[in-house]
This record gives structure tokens, C-alpha cells and sequence, in this order.
């Protein structure tokens, strides 16, 4: 080899990493998608729940959940971020800003049955 090579991540691949990390945590039924601006009507992340930026090196995400009924909100969204400040330093190697966990909704659901 004659020099060091160049790595880069698409935020496709962030935006994986995040919502499977998300939908790991116990107490998360699943994503939401959250209200859409016009900005975002031309662009797919607005429907995903997860919005991924990058300025600087660092990572910023946003995650719009559904979570289950019997659960703890402050302990389940703690855990989120946990969980996905682990998996993209771990994975990716990338420095984490902020987490931002937005819940949606609560999945009254399988009260139901």
C-alpha cells in the first residue's frame, strides 16, 4: 500500500445503525413517523422516525418512537440513548452530540388483548 486509504459513512447507514438500536430497547413497541415540514415531504427521512445530521465529526439524531403501555418513559428513553450513543461509537467509531428521543405515542394495544 502506498498511503491511507478514506472511509466514509453514508447517513443511510447512521440512520440504521440508530433505529435498530431503538427498536432493541425493551419498552419501544416501534418508530413513528413524526409531522413532516414541506421540507421534508421531498425527502424520505421524514417518514423513518430517525433523523440523522452530521456537522463537524459529530453525530446528531433524532428518534420518534411508539413505546409500549407498561413501561417506564424516562427509564425506556434513557435507555434509547444508551443504546444508540453505544452502537454508532462502537460501530462507527464516531463522536456522539445529542440524542433526541421524541415519543410519539404510547401502544395501548396489547392492553387489548
Amino acid at each position: 500500500m502506498t498511503g491511507d486509504g478514506k472511509t466514509t459513512i453514508a447517513p443511510e447507514v447512521l440512520k440504521s445503525i440508530a433505529r435498530l438500536s431503538c427498536l432493541s430497547v425493551d419498552g419501544v413497541s416501534r418508530m413513528a413517523s413524526h409531522p413532516l415540514s414541506f421540507g421534508r415531504l421531498l425527502n424520505k427521512q421524514g417518514r423513518e422516525g430517525v433523523e440523522v445530521e452530521i456537522e463537524n465529526d459529530m453525530v446528531y439524531v433524532n428518534l420518534y418512537v411508539i413505546l409500549k403501555s407498561d413501561v417506564n418513559i424516562r427509564e425506556v428513553s434513557r435507555n434509547i440513548q444508551q443504546q444508540v450513543h453505544r452502537a454508532i461509537t462502537d460501530l462507527v467509531g464516531m463522536n456522539v452530540g445529542k440524542i433526541n428521543v421524541h415519543i410519539e405515542d404510547i401502544d395501548y394495544q396489547d392492553e387489548k388483548r
